[in-house]
């Protein structure tokens, strides 16, 4: 097995190939194994930064970086999923810190939030994010919003 491959891509610099690997890892994972029929197309892709680790040309890691002023008034991190064959293996952890890093290298010094299912708030508050909202349901799921101030990173 070879090294994973990390990359911040544009939407307009996605080919074809890469983005129907995105879309159905999404639909895999939060519509087939959460069974959460919703609207994962929300009109945010093309405005945001797509983060892929690939290995041996499979998807294995995805998250979405959006700038300031598109889904809140600060930059936002969304869509993080990893596949199910390699979770509890640290790789979620690993594309948190990489979308952090994206998300300092495009908006340095940025607040970012969060919309984290309520049941990974443990996962995201080792990674620096408070909570900040009482538990809401989104697309049925237990959500919290969450944000970390850039004076929080280490």
């Amino acid at each position: 097995m070879s090294e994973l491959q990390w990359k911040c891509t544009g939407f307009n610099e996605l080919s074809p190939h890469q983005l129907y690997s995105i879309l159905r890892l999404r639909m895999d994972v939060f519509v087939m194994e959460q069974d959460c029929a919703y609207q994962d197309m929300d009109n945010c892709d093309q405005d945001a930064l797509h983060v892929t680790a690939m290995q041996d040309a499979e998807l294995l890691c995805y998250a979405r970086l959006l700038p300031p002023g598109v889904k809140y008034q600060t930059v936002s991190i969304g869509r993080v999923i990893t596949q199910k064959s390699i979770r509890r293996d640290g790789f979620g952890k690993r594309l948190m810190s990489k979308s952090l890093e994206y998300c300092q290298q495009y908006w340095p010094g940025e607040t970012i939030t969060i919309s984290a299912q309520q049941h990974l708030e443990k996962f995201y508050c080792e990674l620096g994010f408070v909570t900040e909202s009482e538990p809401y349901l989104e697309d049925g799921i237990p959500h919290i919003q969450m944000r970390q101030a850039p004076d929080t990173r280490g």
